[in-house]
């Protein structure tokens, strides 16, 4: 039985790829397309929006409207949407699959009330390359260790709104639990001035924006004499939709839980 997804935000740029992906698999189908109420386009079909055809699926602005329609939702989104969704999705029981990013802690500390209640998957990015390299990080780390000073690039389109990336932090925590720091007193976000010689512990970020760069990150581990960088660059969305089509895939089979594509992808 084909797996029904419902898709919030489809009409932006990720919304659009994830329609596309949804549609590509032959183990899934569109079920539901959502917007803000206020949108424009509400009433126009899915698969127009996302170039592919008539799919048959018209843009609501209210998940309440189609919560008995879809199985798993999946949300890249702001934070105060996607949570307000997570409520409807808790009501309903159903599972969600989260690709929102710039959660402060309070939110932080809102999605992990719902652990024990839905099966929900959150991710920085749901690339399987990217999640392939945080577990290269991991080991890269706890085997160069504190001898080596890590620092963090990343660059992304013009109309990222967020900085850094969530996955650029996400890589910062991997390398910081590995060797044993707290990223939030380590990390560095930029530098200016007379900075002064750099702290053995700093992780340090470099953040670009502009044009149309789907995503770049790349990991540095310099010691004196070498240098070891692990590097990601994504050139389509679509890396990204497929993993997250491939999570709610996964997430609609679990129990009740807080997940993550490491464990969609079996890394732990």
């Amino acid at each position: 039985m084909s797996l029904r997804i419902a898709i919030n935000g489809a009409s932006g740029r990720m919304g659009k790829a994830l329609i596309e992906a949804v549609n590509a698999n032959d183990n899934t189908t569109l079920s539901a397309a959502i917007e803000r109420p206020d949108s424009s386009l509400i009433g126009a079909d899915a698969g127009e929006l996302a170039g592919i055809g008539k799919l048959g699926v018209t843009l609501v602005g209210d998940i309440e409207s189609v919560a008995d329609q879809f199985d798993v939702l999946i949300d890249f989104s702001a934070p105060a949407a996607t949570l307000r969704n997570l409520a409807v999705c808790e009501q309903h029981q159903k599972g969600i699959v989260i690709g929102t990013t710039g959660f402060d802690s309070q939110e932080k500390a809102e999605l992990d009330a719902y652990q024990d209640k839905i099966p929900l998957c959150l991710a920085a990015n749901y690339s399987t390359g990217v999640n392939v390299c945080l577990k290269l990080l991991e080991m890269a780390a706890k085997a160069l260790g504190d001898d080596y000073d890590v620092e963090i690039y990343e660059a992304h389109h013009r109309h990222k709104v967020d900085a850094p990336s969530g996955t650029a932090l996400r890589m910062g925590e991997v390398v910081a639990e590995a060797l044993g720091r707290d990223l939030g007193k380590d990390a560095v976000y930029g530098r200016e001035g007379q900075t002064g010689a750099r702290d053995q512990n700093t992780i340090g970020f470099a953040t670009v924006r502009g044009g149309d760069v789907v995503g770049d990150h790349t990991v540095m581990f310099m010691a004196d004499g070498e240098r070891v960088e692990i590097t990601h660059k994504a050139s389509s969305r679509q890396s990204f939709a497929r993993g997250a089509v491939r999570a709610a895939q996964w997430i609609a089979a679990q129990p009740a839980g807080f997940y993550d594509m490491q464990d969609v992808l079996k890394l732990r």
